[in-house]
């Protein structure tokens, strides 16, 4: 038996991808490849609306290699 080590790696040929929701009343930020800019809407909407919990989720694709 061989044993051969891998890793985890973001593809390469994709992009990430930032988005949030608030925990409150369903609002959602729109989805950009940036966390500032969903930041800055997260704040916008508390100050609106005075929610002030998110669901932030970051989404890549993640492919196994060979280490090397």
């Amino acid at each position: 038996m061989r044993y051969v080590m891998h890793r985890i790696i973001e593809h390469p040929d994709t992009d990430v991808t930032f988005e949030a929701e608030c925990l409150h009343c369903g609002w959602k930020a729109t989805p950009a490849d940036d966390s500032a800019s969903v930041d800055v809407e997260c704040m916008s909407q508390t100050g609106r609306s005075g929610h002030a919990g998110f669901r932030r989720i970051r989404t890549s694709f993640a492919m196994v290699v060979r280490a090397e």
